[in-house]
């Protein structure tokens, strides 16, 4: 299983946080998600660019890396 790290500036509150768990943990081949204020590991079998496009397409005001 592949681990991937996401960083993440701009995230404020716990309902982003929340927000953000849930959109990485419908996607495919993801297994596990442990997200916080300032990023996430990702466990699975899932593209880097789909776990920023999922995290992009919240339209929330942060920038992911």
């Amino acid at each position: 299983m592949a681990s991937q790290s996401l960083s993440f500036k701009g995230v404020t509150d716990a309902d982003q946080v929340n927000r953000i768990t849930t959109a990485l943990m419908m996607l495919d081949g993801v297994d596990s998600v442990e997200v916080g204020r300032h990023g996430a590991e990702v466990e699975g079998r899932v593209r880097r660019e789909a776990l920023v496009k999922a995290i992009e397409a919240l339209g929330l005001p942060i920038e992911v890396k």
